[in-house]
């Protein structure tokens, strides 16, 4: 009988780990790592539905719903009804929120560097690929 090699315990400690040092860097500044990634998927996507942004951010309908409401009354995004979608509401962010997370970009950029501070910039591509190419793998498993 095989045994596992050991890297799924090394990447979802490194996961773990990540996780903690980037919620311990953007904490001061009254946002939590679920909001920036979510401030984040509003960058790179523009105007999203909750449930876009749900799917994007990796949690649930009820709670992108929950974060939406959080982030709108601190003025981080804000949302509106275009007429070519009918019901759906588009939420988007904010000048404020723009300038909140390039903050956070700063805190996190910070945290990559310490984590990535002994591979070279080869290494590091290569292992970006590598990367992408087991959450590929990962999405076509079927069990």
């Amino acid at each position: 009988m095989d045994k596992p090699s050991g890297i799924a315990y090394l990447i979802g400690r490194l996961d773990h780990m990540l996780s903690r040092r980037i919620r311990d860097s953007i904490a001061p500044m009254g946002i939590t790592a679920a909001q920036y990634t979510a401030l984040s998927v509003f960058r790179k996507h523009g105007q999203l539905s909750n449930a876009q942004l749900a799917e994007r951010s990796m949690v649930s309908p009820q709670s992108a719903n929950e974060m939406v409401k959080t982030m709108e009354q601190r003025g981080w995004i804000a949302r509106k009804a275009p007429s070519n979608h009918g019901r759906i509401i588009q939420i988007g962010l904010t000048p404020e929120g723009l300038n909140l997370l390039k903050k956070c970009d700063a805190a996190v950029v910070e945290v990559e560097a310490a984590m990535l501070a002994e591979i070279g910039e080869t290494e590091q591509g290569a292992l970006y690929a590598q990367l992408k190419t087991m959450v590929r793998g990962l999405s076509i498993l079927t069990l």
